[in-house]
């Protein structure tokens, strides 16, 4: 038997180690490309598997609608009407029957499917809790749209729409309701490093727009067919008050503090002083949005009211979202578009605040500060322009009649104070 050397016996064992910690990290590499090329088919499966109930046979009545009433106050009723430059004819979708149609041919059960993943674990509970949210939104927005006979009359705003079409999914971004967060998560699917994302100081806006270009209507009527859908809502008032603090009130952006130089001009009767930080009241702020919403023009897409920025009532979107159950419905969205891998836990815990664009108060909290500073003609006008909103996402905006009744008394106590003290 032929004996080799020692020293090549010890060179023999070292190739010998070095080839099985090739064949590991070989194995370790394929497994790792298996499972993305099976999130992937995930994704792809989904988009044609995940589509939210939408119970029209409801609305399957004639088109005689009564318009859209809101009640200002317990005599006077006043009539939904939008702006003119809002309902230019829908050639997809000018027929109220054609389009209930297309939406019936698009219904699929959510029931029958898991969007449970074998690499994560979910919450049955929790799954179940938020499909029926879901669903339950979509039946009752649907129910107000057809009750106002406005489905299928505005033209979808295709120019907001983010469609990233390899992974599925079409998100209408609201701004000024957790806008930045969900740009932060395309920014990941647009293959940003996440170090980069953490340091740019490029708005998370601009990087996104580099890489998902804004769509025209046919893009967007293309992708809603094999995409999972969707919107996140917020309740409107606080929308429109997280607006103006942070346009207006910090007014640190140079477009804005012209505007609100513009608004203190016309409203207070005054121009302002050069080196005055403060901006417009929101009294002001909301006499401005008035007078432009009474003059047809198209509202700043920070404020514009979601019927009309995202027109749900002329889109069938898969999902509706709320601000209140941000995290949960973040969540589901995420699993039915099958990104868990991508998505999930990717948004660093020192970096939430600057993310999300979370102001240090709470908006919620504000609101009787800030809405006490109105009177009672205001807010009439003020929720002729956003009251569908509050129907179309169910939230009650009977708290602020209450909030301007309890300034209106108090400014009457102030004044009998007064005159019995003359």
């Amino acid at each position: 038997m032929l004996m080799f050397p020692r020293k090549i016996k010890m060179l023999l064992n070292k190739k010998g180690l070095t080839l099985v910690k090739a064949a590991v990290l070989i194995f370790v590499i394929s497994i790792y490309l298996i499972v993305l090329v099976r999130e992937s088919m995930n994704a792809m499966n989904n988009n044609a598997k995940y589509k939210t109930v939408l119970k029209v046979d409801k609305f399957k009545e004639n088109s005689n609608h009564p318009r859209y009433d809101h009640k200002q106050n317990s005599d006077t009723k006043r009539k939904f009407k939008p702006p003119s430059s809002y309902l230019k004819p829908n050639q997809k979708f000018h027929n109220v029957a054609e389009f209930k149609s297309s939406l019936e041919n698009s219904k699929t059960e959510l029931d029958n499917s898991s969007i449970t993943n074998s690499i994560y674990e979910y919450s049955e509970e929790i799954n179940a809790k938020a499909e029926n949210d879901f669903n339950g939104r979509k039946e009752h927005l649907w129910k107000v749209c057809a009750k106002n006979n406005i489905i299928g009359k505005l033209t979808p705003n295709a120019w907001e729409f983010f469609i990233s079409a390899g992974h599925g999914i079409a998100w209408c971004n609201v701004f000024k309701a957790a806008s930045t967060t969900w740009m932060y998560y395309l920014n990941i699917l647009a293959g940003y490093d996440l170090k980069y994302l953490q340091r740019t100081v490029a708005t998370p806006l601009e990087l996104a727009r580099k890489r998902f270009p804004r769509p025209s209507l046919e893009d967007l009527y293309e992708s809603l067919e094999n995409s999972i859908s969707f919107l996140i809502v917020r309740e409107p008032f606080e929308r429109l008050l997280s607006a103006y603090r942070n346009k207006m009130e910090e007014g640190r952006n140079n477009y804005y503090k012209l505007l609100g130089d513009q608004i203190v001009k016309r409203f207070r009767g005054q121009q302002p002083l050069k080196n005055d930080p403060s901006g417009p009241t929101f009294k002001e702020f909301l006499q401005f949005v008035v007078q432009h919403y009474k003059s047809g023009g198209r509202f700043d897409e920070h404020w514009s009211p979601i019927y009309q920025f995202c027109t749900p009532c002329s889109i069938n979107f898969t999902l509706i979202a709320k601000m209140e159950t941000f995290d949960r419905d973040s969540e589901y969205i995420i699993r039915q578009a099958g990104l868990e891998t991508l998505l999930l836990n990717k948004v660093p815990n020192t970096k939430v605040s600057k993310i999300s664009n979370r102001s240090k108060n709470n908006t919620a909290s504000l609101i009787s500060r800030y809405f006490s500073q109105i009177d009672r003609h205001l807010l009439e006008d003020i929720l002729e322009i956003y009251q569908l909103d509050f129907d179309l996402f169910n939230y009650n905006s009977s708290k602020y009649w209450k909030i301007v009744q309890q300034k209106s008394d108090k400014d009457i106590n102030n004044r009998l104070d007064f005159e019995s003290g003359i």
